[in-house]
């Protein structure tokens, strides 16, 4: 699960991350768009010392603009993949990640589950991280791991 698209060093750790072993990934992007409280992203921010992210969170796509910017970045996560060697696919998610994160999981069989985002800290404190609440739901193994850098 990731919430932008891959960068090439995230691509290279996590098909690397298994070593030689054959791994496919399913992956689902939820754009951060609505689905985060403004105000969250600003303190995560603020604790990066990003300050002039903090300021720009309100030019933070949301509604169709966001999910325009996730096909993209869905697109271009899955061609990284691809490229990489592994086999890819993936799908956009408009609203409630954790219980789509469950049905692919079942779906498909997964072994493990990897959330890669940037690091929010205020949810992470309180345990309301995507890895945090699906290490509740999904009934596999949960790797939660953050982007190598910005987007």
């Amino acid at each position: 699960m990731i919430e932008k698209a891959l960068t090439s060093a995230d691509v290279e750790f996590v098909t690397t991350l298994h070593g030689d072993e054959e791994v496919s990934f399913h992956v689902l992007l939820q754009p951060r768009g609505e689905q985060a409280d403004r105000l969250l992203r600003a303190i995560d921010d603020i604790a990066l010392g990003e300050l002039d992210e903090a300021v720009r969170e309100g030019e933070t796509p949301e509604g169709e603009e966001a999910l325009s910017v996730g096909e993209r970045a869905l697109e271009v996560s899955l061609t990284a993949l691809r490229t990489a060697g592994a086999r890819a696919e993936g799908r956009l998610l408009e609203d409630h990640p954790l219980d789509a994160l469950k049905g692919m999981v079942a779906e498909v069989g997964a072994d493990e589950v990897i959330v890669l985002t940037d690091p929010h800290y205020v949810e992470e404190f309180f345990h309301r991280d995507w890895a945090s609440r699906a290490r509740h739901k999904v009934g596999v193994p949960v790797l939660k791991l953050f982007s190598h850098s910005k987007a």
